[in-house]
C-alpha cells in the first residue's frame, strides 16, 4: 500500500500556464510526484484533447517526461490551450494552460456622439490587425482637458463590441480628452488622445410628424413637411435636414443619384417622364422644415424619410452627426393623362416640345399675370394645372 498525502497532486507540469508569442517554441515537463507508482514510459501528452506524437517526447528521468512544441500558433480559445499530462490508462495527472498570442495594438478610430447632450457614447477599432488570440481588456478613459482627474467608463458593449457609454455628469463648453487603453498578458497599448467638445458631437431623435402630400394636380411633385425634434428647441442648436425617398416597387433603400429639393417658396420643375433609380437622396434641404420633391414619376407611390443633423449656433466647424431616419411615410403622385409613348422623346422632338410649352406658358402669362413682379411658383403651378387639363381635353376628343 502507498502512503501518499490525500492533498498531493499526482504530477506537476512545468512551466505552469505560460504566456508565449505566436511562433515561439516550448519544452514542457511532467514529473510524477514521489510515492505514485508511475514511470516516464507510463505517461503521454495531449493538447486540446489531441494526443501529441511520441516523437516529441523525451524521458528526462525515471518519472519525468518532456514534450517539445515548435512554432506555436495563436491559442484557439482566449482562456488558453489545454496541455495535459496523462497516465497510460488515460487518467489526468496534471494540466497547464498555454496562452499564445500577440500583445495588443494601439486602439484607433475613436468616434463619439451625444444624444441630445445628455450622455456620451464612444466606439473604437482594436488596431490594424485586431486579433491577439488572448483575452484583451479595453478601458475607455476621459477627463476635462485642463483640470480634473481621470475617469473610467463603466458601461461597455452598448453600441457594439468595442464601445462604451457614459450616461451622465458631462460638462458643456469644456473640451474633453478621451483615450482607450488595451491590455492583455503580453502588454499594454494606449490610443492617441481625442479632443472633443460635447456640443460638437450632438445627435438627436429623427424629425417627427412627417407628412407627404400631393401638390394639387401636379403629376411630378410631392410636398414633404415635418417637425423639428423637441430637443432642438434648445437655443444652442439649429438643424439641417436630409430627405431620402424611393418608389414603392423598390425592395431596398439604396443610395442612388441626387435630385435637388425645392423649398416651398421656390420654383418648380416641368412635367415629363423621369427615369428614377430606386432611391434618391436630397441633401440640400438646409434648415427648413418643408420641401417639394420635383421631377417624380406620375402615378407612383413614393416612400419618404427625413433625418436631422443638429449644429451649434456658436459656429462649430464639425461636420455634425446625422440622426436615424424617420419612419417611412407614403404618398402617390397623380396619374398622368398623357398619350402613351410620350417618354424618351428624341432630342429634336424634346426641343420642339420645350419651345412649344414655353410659348404656351408665356402666352398664358400674358393673359393671367400683370407684369413680371407677379411671376412665382403659384402662377407657374396654375399654368401646369391648366396645361394638364388641356392635355386631358385633347386626349378625350
Amino acid at each position: 500500500p502507498l502512503s501518499v498525502s490525500p492533498a498531493a497532486d499526482p504530477a506537476v507540469i512545468s512551466p505552469q500556464d505560460p504566456t508565449l508569442l505566436i511562433g515561439s517554441s516550448l519544452v514542457a515537463t511532467c514529473t510524477v510526484s514521489p510515492g505514485f507508482p508511475l514511470k516516464a514510459e507510463d505517461l503521454y501528452w495531449t493538447l486540446n484533447g489531441r494526443r501529441l506524437p511520441a516523437a516529441s517526447y523525451s524521458a528526462l528521468g525515471p518519472s519525468t517526461l518532456s514534450v517539445a512544441l515548435a512554432r506555436l500558433n495563436g491559442s484557439r480559445q482566449q482562456s488558453g490551450d489545454n496541455l495535459v499530462c496523462h497516465s497510460r490508462d488515460g487518467g489526468i495527472l496534471a494540466g497547464s494552460c498555454l496562452y499564445v498570442g500577440l500583445p495588443p495594438e494601439k486602439p484607433v478610430n475613436i468616434t463619439c456622439w451625444s444624444k441630445n447632450m445628455k450622455d456620451l457614447t464612444c466606439k473604437w477599432a482594436p488596431g490594424t490587425e485586431g486579433e491577439t488570440f488572448l483575452h484583451t481588456n479595453y478601458t475607455l478613459k476621459y477627463k476635462r482637458r485642463w483640470y480634473g482627474q481621470d475617469n473610467t467608463c463603466q458601461e461597455y458593449h452598448t453600441a457594439g463590441t468595442y464601445s462604451c457609454h457614459i450616461p451622465k455628469d458631462l460638462a458643456l463648453f469644456t473640451p474633453y480628452e478621451i483615450w482607450v487603453e488595451a491590455s492583455n498578458r503580453l502588454g499594454v497599448a494606449v490610443s492617441d488622445v481625442v479632443m472633443l467638445d460635447i456640443l460638437d458631437v450632438v445627435t438627436t431623435d429623427p424629425p417627427s410628424d412627417v407628412h407627404v402630400s400631393r401638390v394639387g394636380d401636379l403629376e411630378d411633385q410631392l410636398s414633404v413637411r415635418w417637425s423639428s425634434p423637441p430637443a432642438l428647441k434648445d437655443f444652442l442648436f439649429q438643424a439641417k435636414y436630409q430627405i431620402q425617398y424611393r418608389v414603392e416597387d423598390s425592395s431596398e433603400w439604396k443610395v442612388g443619384g441626387h435630385r435637388r429639393c425645392r423649398g416651398m417658396a421656390g420654383g418648380a420643375r416641368g412635367s415629363g417622364c423621369s427615369h428614377l433609380v430606386p432611391l434618391q437622396v436630397v441633401d440640400d434641404v438646409g434648415n427648413q422644415t418643408s420641401c417639394r420633391l420635383a421631377g417624380l414619376r406620375p402615378g407612383t407611390v413614393y416612400f419618404v424619410q427625413v433625418r436631422c443633423n443638429p449644429f451649434s449656433i456658436y459656429g462649430s466647424k464639425k461636420a455634425g452627426i446625422w440622426s436615424d431616419w424617420s419612419n417611412p411615410t407614403a404618398a402617390s403622385t397623380p396619374r398622368s393623362e398623357r398619350v402613351a409613348g410620350g417618354c424618351d422623346p428624341k432630342g429634336g422632338e424634346q426641343n420642339t416640345t420645350l419651345r412649344r410649352e414655353l410659348k404656351q406658358f408665356f402666352g398664358w402669362v400674358k393673359k393671367h399675370a400683370y407684369g413680371c413682379s407677379n411671376l412665382g411658383i403659384k402662377l407657374y403651378d396654375q399654368w401646369r394645372v391648366w396645361l394638364q387639363k388641356s392635355h386631358k381635353t385633347r386626349n378625350q376628343v
